[in-house]
């Protein structure tokens, strides 16, 4: 399988992580290649907040999650394994499927979620 077929599934497994907030948020991309949510509206910050996107990149598919960003909290506990494939402080990057992880990554974008809702 092509790299590129990979890093399809890739973003479509990553996808499917931050999708099931996409109700109580707005979409603002969502395209063969990137898919992106922003947060409500913030009366602290005065805007709607980036809460998290995927993006098929050059050599990888990464996903942000923001709120593991504003709350560096959220990260304590992960695994080393999911830890690995982190670049920064808010982006995971990942070559091919990892279904473990990504159901590390659907645990920590829902407590995100939780904590986003409450406290922006």
């Amino acid at each position: 399988m092509s790299a590129n077929a990979d890093f399809t599934r890739v973003f479509e497994k990553l996808k499917a992580v931050l999708e099931p907030f996409a109700r109580k948020m707005t979409v603002k991309a969502d395209t063969a290649d990137t898919y992106y949510l922003d947060g409500h509206y913030s009366e602290k910050w005065e805007k709607e907040l980036f809460f998290g996107s995927v993006q098929i990149k050059k050599n990888y598919v990464s996903l942000y999650l923001m709120p593991v960003y504003m709350y560096p909290d959220l990260l304590k506990g992960i695994s080393p394994e999911l830890k690995k494939h982190m670049q920064g402080k808010s982006c995971f990057n990942f070559k091919k499927v990892a279904p473990e992880l990504f159901d590390e990554l659907a645990e920590l974008a829902k407590r995100g979620s939780d904590r986003f809702q409450k406290e922006t």
